[in-house]
C-alpha cells in the first residue's frame, strides 16, 4: 500500500530541525555499485511547543529528498531502545552526514541502546525474512537476492556484536562474497545453509556477551527530557 505523501510543513522539520543526517544502504554497509542509490536516514527534533495541541508533529517523515526517511527523536529512541535493526545501525553509519550538538549526544548514546535483547529482536527479523525469500523462491522460482544478501549481512553483523559488543556496518572482506549472492551466483540452498551457520553461531555468543541484558533506558530518558526542555526554553 503507498505512503500519503508527507505535508510540506512535515518537510520543514527536516530541513529546519533535523539534529542527526546519515547515508544507510549498500553505501554504509560497503555493497555498492554504480547503479546503486543514495539512501539517506535522519532523526529530527520537532519543537516542544508543536506537542502542546491536539495534532501532534509526525512520527516519522518520508522525504524531502528522493531515498529519505527520518524519525522524531522520541520515535528513533523507542525503536533502538526495541533493538529495532533499522535504527541501531543507522546510529552506527560510517557515512555522517550532519551531527548539531543534539545529533552529537545522540551518538554518544550508542551504547546506551546495545544489550543482549538484540538477539531476540534480530532472530525474529532474520526468521520472518528467511521465511518470505522461501515463499518467493517457490513462487518466483528464485528469492529476491539483494534481500537475501543484506538478510545474511545482517545476522553477520547481529553475531559479530553479541560477540564484541561493537556494531560495525561495513562488510569488508565479505563484499566479494555477499555481492555474489546479491547477483543470485550463489544456490538459495547455499544462502540457507550460511543462514543457518550465523543463527547457531549468533545463539552461542549470547552467553558470553560482554553486552548488558538490557539497554541504559535512564540515561535515554534522562538525554530525551533535557533536549525537550531546552527546546521549549529555546521557542
Amino acid at each position: 500500500m503507498p505512503t500519503a505523501p508527507a505535508d510540506p510543513s512535515d518537510h520543514e522539520l527536516v530541513t529546519g530541525h533535523t539534529v542527526y543526517a546519515c547515508v544507510m544502504g549498500s553505501r554504509a554497509f560497503g555493497l555498492a555499485t554504480e547503479a546503486s542509490d543514495t539512501d539517506r536516514r535522519g532523526v529530527y527534533l520537532a519543537p516542544t511547543a508543536l506537542f502542546w495541541r491536539f495534532e501532534k508533529p509526525p512520527t516519522h517523515v518520508e522525504g524531502p529528498r528522493p531515498e529519505e526517511f527520518s524519525w522524531e527523536l522520541e520515535r528513533f529512541c523507542e525503536l533502538a531502545l526495541r533493538a529495532n535493526p533499522t535504527a541501531l545501525e543507522c546510529l552506527h553509519s560510517p557515512l555522517v552526514e550532519h551531527a548539531d550538538a543534539t545529533g552529537r549526544e545522540l551518538l554518544a548514546l550508542r551504547g546506551a541502546f546495545l544489550s543482549r535483547e538484540v538477539h531476540e529482536v534480530f532472530v525474529r527479523y532474520a526468521a520472518g525474512r528467511r521465511k518470505q525469500l522461501r515463499a518467493d523462491a517457490a513462487r518466483l522460482g528464485a528469492p529476491r537476492w539483494k534481500q537475501a544478501m543484506h538478510l545474511l549481512r545482517m545476522m553477520a553483523g547481529a553475531r559479530d556484536l553479541l560477540r564484541t559488543g561493537v556494531l560495525r556496518l561495513e562488510v569488508g572482506a565479505a563484499r566479494e562474497e555477499l555481492l555474489a549472492v546479491r547477483r543470485g551466483e550463489v544456490p538459495w540452498e547455499e544462502v540457507e545453509r550460511r543462514l543457518a551457520v550465523l543463527s547457531a553461531e549468533t545463539e552461542a555468543a549470547l552467553p558470553g556477551s560482554p553486552l548488558p541484558v538490557g539497554p541504559d533506558r535512564a540515561r535515554v530518558a534522562d538525554f530525551l527530557h533535557r533536549t525537550r526542555r531546552a527546546s521549549a526554553l529555546r521557542d
